[in-house]
């Protein structure tokens, strides 16, 4: 049975969220988010660099999380969350699997200045630069998301589960009020049951 290894609070949540969305059957591993539990030699065979998430799909193993998504929708989607070659909407739907990590990677700066640094060594330069940097990349969806309910339009897809998990870590960062439909949106999503199940 296909296999998903996670720790929670991870960016490894948004491949959770996407397999409860998918309503398939998988068994859930779950790490500890400490350096011990990531890297030991049973979970070292299985992610090379001891991160998570990781997918394990009979002699399949991937631990990128676009690539997880990416496989699990033309795989295993039912024809809602997936946008295959030749879809109109092919292209935005590649472009948002991939920019949710460029949301991601901000907020995993910050996280790395809060929970790996200790506090004396923290850096207040590079706190306020990718607290920027994150807002900046979550402003550049609100006129895309003032239009229409999702990244694709009316109906929800596969990337607004990599996007929306960008958003809610953003959030333990950054303050978004002052973008009205990005907030709406994620309120939206965290109102989904599967989003909730993967919390």
């Amino acid at each position: 049975m296909m296999r998903l290894y996670h720790c929670v609070g991870a960016r490894s949540m948004r491949s959770l969220w996407l397999l409860y969305e998918m309503g398939v059957e998988f068994e859930l591993e779950t790490l500890e988010f400490s350096m011990e539990s990531l890297r030991t030699p049973d979970y070292l065979s299985v992610s090379p660099l001891g991160r998570v998430p990781c997918l394990v799909d009979k002699e399949v193993k991937l631990f990128e999380s676009g690539a997880i998504c990416q496989y699990l929708c033309e795989n295993y989607d039912d024809g809602r969350l997936y946008r295959a070659p030749g879809s109109s909407d092919r292209i935005k739907w590649l472009q948002w699997i991939h920019y949710a990590e460029t949301i991601a990677v901000h907020g995993a700066a910050l996280v790395q200045q809060k929970v790996f640094i200790a506090p004396e060594k923290r850096s207040d330069v590079v706190q306020k630069l990718e607290s920027r940097r994150l807002f900046l990349s979550i402003k550049m969806l609100e006129p895309i998301l003032s239009e229409q309910k999702y990244l694709l339009g009316d109906s929800f897809t596969a990337v607004d589960t990599g996007i929306g998990y960008s958003i809610h870590l953003a959030k333990q960062f950054i303050d978004t009020s002052a973008l009205t439909a990005v907030d709406a949106y994620y309120e939206r999503l965290i109102s989904r049951d599967a989003f909730q199940r993967a919390l």
